[in-house]
């Protein structure tokens, strides 16, 4: 089978398997913490644990972007240390966006809320009903393991999602490519962009971008807005 029909009867049976049996709450809490320590080993300053089909070292362009920023030092760090036993989880049930993070942004800058949601609905339902040549196709599965990626890449959980499904979907050239985009930008080269999906339009890989921002910025306002809410109460 091509990349993208492997792709299509992966999602085809992740259906058939969820209408037949729903995995328990230990299941998927066991497979967030497997899929969570494995984030942390995807990339790390260019160095690859997992074994890809080609190195994107070669690849990296050493970027000036201090001319952009106050702070040449700022950047991404894991939330957490390789290794340890115990990862830091943030349970998006006990603060999410849309229960206590889109209040608390609204009355702390008026109106800001609504558009925010807006801007992270309309990214997230962004969808042309295809896949490369298909049409017709239902991609929420799909949208839904690139955007709990991102979040499971910080920490955050959410309850009522099998993470089993981001395993089974996303392959890891992918994995490294989500990585790289949310957490290095500087650091994405053409060549992984055309790594992945090979098949798909240039649109289509456009949304996986948009989605992927969007997914970071909304982690990165819950860990703030948490944080806000603890101080003021």
């Amino acid at each position: 089978l091509s990349e993208l029909e492997a792709l299509m009867e992966r999602m085809k049976r992740l259906q058939e398997d969820k209408e037949d049996e729903e995995a328990s709450q230990e299941e998927m809490a066991t497979r967030f913490e497997k899929e969570k320590k494995e984030s942390l080993l995807v990339i790390s300053g260019g160095i690859h644990a997992f074994p890809v089909p080609f190195s994107f070292d070669d690849e990296i362009v050493s970027t000036d972007v201090s001319r952009y920023i106050e702070d040449p030092g700022f950047g991404y760090k894991d939330f957490a240390r390789r290794g340890e036993d115990h990862l830091p989880t943030f349970r998006a049930q006990d603060y999410t966006w849309e229960n206590h993070g889109f209040s608390l942004v609204n009355r702390l800058y008026s109106d800001i809320g609504h558009l925010l949601d807006e801007k992270f609905r309309m990214v997230y339902n962004l969808t042309y009903n295809t896949m490369a040549t298909h049409e017709d196709v239902d991609t929420t599965t799909l949208r839904r393991a690139l955007f709990n990626y991102v979040h499971c890449m910080y920490g955050i959980r959410y309850d009522d999602y099998d993470y089993g499904e981001v395993n089974q979907l996303l392959e890891r050239s992918l994995k490294v490519y989500i990585k790289t985009v949310t957490c290095y930008p500087e650091r994405t080269t053409k060549r992984m962009y055309d790594s992945y999906w090979r098949q798909f339009k240039h649109s289509e890989k456009v949304h996986v971008n948009l989605l992927l921002m969007e997914a970071r910025m909304q982690a990165e306002l819950l860990y703030a807005l948490r944080a806000i809410t603890r101080h003021l109460t």
